[in-house]
């Protein structure tokens, strides 16, 4: 009888979940914890009425928005942006595209805005190749550091493949 008792309690044990501690807590009370803050600014812009100012605590991706309906088989599709910081890091720009049940991205890497910088255009491509074309594609800026990135006059062109 002890034995079966024995064995009961490994059973019940070896069976039981095992409870998760909480390690951390992330309150969202207040806005202002997430340490990213986006607004419409009318003083800083190249181009229309204002841009956009983002300000981070942290490294961030900002979804600027989606575009579908393109027609780009066998095109290039370049996504370009004119951005100013204030930055301890780098930013630069990012497109995801769907095509099919397959996402792939370009990421700007070769074409960031460091530091304290002016305006200036930076862009990243993507090419689709004879067949493909995309269902839509989404917009990014990444930002891998903490200050402000100023971003305006988004524009997606297609250019033919050389």
């Amino acid at each position: 009888m002890k034995h079966i008792l024995i064995m009961l309690i490994g059973v019940t044990l070896l069976c039981t979940p095992a409870m998760a501690g909480d390690v951390g807590k992330l309150s969202l009370d207040d806005v202002s914890t997430l340490g990213t803050t986006i607004q419409t600014d009318l003083e800083e812009k190249t181009e229309g009425r204002a841009s956009v100012r983002i300000t981070t605590r942290h490294p961030t991706t900002i979804c600027l928005g989606e575009v579908s309906g393109l027609d780009l088989a066998n095109a290039q599709l370049i996504y370009t942006a004119r951005v100013k910081s204030e930055l301890d890091g780098e930013a630069f720009l990012e497109m995801w595209v769907h095509v099919g049940s397959g996402q792939y991205f370009s990421k700007g890497l070769n074409d960031t805005i460091k530091g304290a910088s002016d305006w200036k255009s930076i862009q990243t491509p993507f090419i689709f190749q004879k067949g493909q074309n995309p269902e839509r594609v989404t917009l990014n800026l990444v930002i891998n550091g903490k200050g402000t990135v100023w971003i305006d006059d988004v524009v997606l062109s297609k250019a033919p493949l050389n």
